[in-house]
């Protein structure tokens, strides 16, 4: 697949219309979430590093035209102007893993029109969900309160291309280790991973399934014990584990059922075989809300592996996100159609302490002690840096999570805060507004 066609037909129409009409003046369109999902007291910023990748190899090839030309029905002459094309602009963007807020762009760019259109698709594709899934696994980092998490959400989520993006997110955020063999080779992520209840089932009984196991890894082992009955299966891993004489690092883990309950069983059994260092591992459809109620309960649990729930980020799986253009050939220009009114203009974030942001012009100095959140990393389509590292990103999560309200951060009923918006943007709005609305009813006649 082109990265190139990977986009809206509509895209590819009107970039052919502006080149034939010769409108090729550099074009400025923000990118932004108009609302946060329900459930979410903030976003991480995610998707930036690989939306770069992709802008800096952008060019439309020969096949891409043959192929616009067949998607549209028409002679692959007519699509001719579209050939060549790259991407030739600017982008300013909040760096990942920073905490962002509704209204606040994540990105902008900054290229001659057709260019900044052509690239809107791809664009909004990459970082919502990426943002959706970072904010989900973030939340679960919230609820740990520092109990180590593994990502095993590569079978459940949207593709392989997906479970990678969830991987990386994950270990963005401060997971711990991923099951996905690809991605912690990619990414240098710690891998981690048991057994499947096949396996167990494969064997005669249980504790054959896990000495074979065990002489198949001697390096430290984790035994899944609720294949047949739990209890059952936690005596048999702890008289394994004695005869093994086991080292740092193994454990059980727990995939069904009551998890605290059964975790406190397990914990008391493996202490009173002498086996206090075995880890309990606890999975099997766990979001922030599971593993809040565990933590609260005060659970035995030492590791927490999350899937499905996370690398779907099935209860927001998608964000009201826009693309947006704000200013054409030097001219600001906004849309006032109802409920989805944007504000015109290039604009900044200036975050203050406690996570205080405000909204207001590109070109605005930040007011007192704020800093700006947009940086510019690319200028005439190529990068100002050396890609950005995971644990820069890690870095500035951790910072802003650490200053995030603790009613932003609720696991049950989080309240986000609201930007506030700068007296120059609002003012500009204003007289925007009024020459739209001016040139509406001269259309009419009035």
């Amino acid at each position: 697949m082109s990265e190139v066609t990977a986009t809206d037909l509509y895209e590819v129409t009107m970039a052919l219309s502006y080149l034939r009409e010769d409108m090729r003046a550099p074009a400025t369109f923000s990118l932004f979430v108009r609302d946060l999902p329900p459930g979410r007291g903030f976003l991480v910023a995610a998707g930036l590093e690989p939306a770069l990748d992709r802008l800096s190899r952008f060019r439309v090839g020969r096949s891409d035209v043959e192929e616009f030309a067949e998607a549209l029905g028409r002679p692959v002459e007519d699509l001719e102007p579209l050939h060549g094309l790259s991407f030739e602009g600017r982008v300013r963007a909040v760096p990942e893993g920073r905490l962002v807020f509704a209204g606040e762009p994540l990105l902008e760019v900054t290229a001659p029109l057709p260019q900044a259109q052509l690239v809107e698709t791809y664009l909004l594709s990459l970082l919502c969900h990426q943002t959706a899934v970072a904010s989900k696994a973030a939340r679960c980092v919230l609820a740990a309160a520092g109990r180590p998490l593994v990502d095993f959400s590569l079978r459940r989520t949207h593709g392989p291309e997906a479970g990678m993006q969830a991987a990386r997110l994950c270990a963005l955020v401060g997971f711990a280790g991923t099951s996905n063999v690809a991605a912690a080779h990619q990414y240098g992520i710690p891998a981690a991973g048991t057994m499947a209840h096949s396996y167990i089932e494969a064997f005669d009984s249980e504790e054959q399934a896990f000495r074979a196991f065990a002489r198949a890894h001697p390096g430290p082992v984790t035994f899944l014990v609720d294949t047949y009955d739990t209890d059952r299966g936690v005596a048999t891993a702890a008289r394994v584990l004695k005869d093994l004489g086991p080292g740092p690092g193994c454990g059980i883990r727990l995939d069904s059922g009551d998890l605290g309950a059964l975790a406190r069983r397990a914990r008391a059994a493996l202490d009173g075989a002498g086996l206090g260092d075995v880890r309990i591992v606890a999975s099997g459809g766990l979001d922030e809300h599971g593993i809040d109620r565990l933590v609260r309960e005060g659970a035995p649990i030492d590791v927490l592996a999350v899937g499905t729930k996370v690398g779907t980020a099935a209860d927001a799986p998608y964000l009201d996100a826009a693309y947006k253009l704000v200013e054409y050939d030097g001219r600001p220009v906004m849309k006032l159609s109802s409920a989805k009114v944007t504000a015109p203009g290039p604009k900044q974030v200036f975050r203050g302490p406690g996570l205080r942001d405000v909204i207001g012009l590109a070109d605005e100095e930040p007011p007192g002690d704020a800093e700006a959140l947009l940086r510019t990393v690319m200028r005439d389509g190529l990068r100002t840096g050396p890609p950005d590292t995971p644990a820069a990103a890690r870095a500035r999560f951790e910072a802003d999570i650490a200053a995030l309200p603790e009613e932003a951060g609720s696991i049950g009923h989080p309240v986000p805060p609201r930007p506030a918006v700068s007296m120059r943007l609002a003012a500009l709005t204003a007289v925007v507004r009024h020459r739209i609305e001016a040139r509406m009813r001269e259309g009419d006649g009035r």
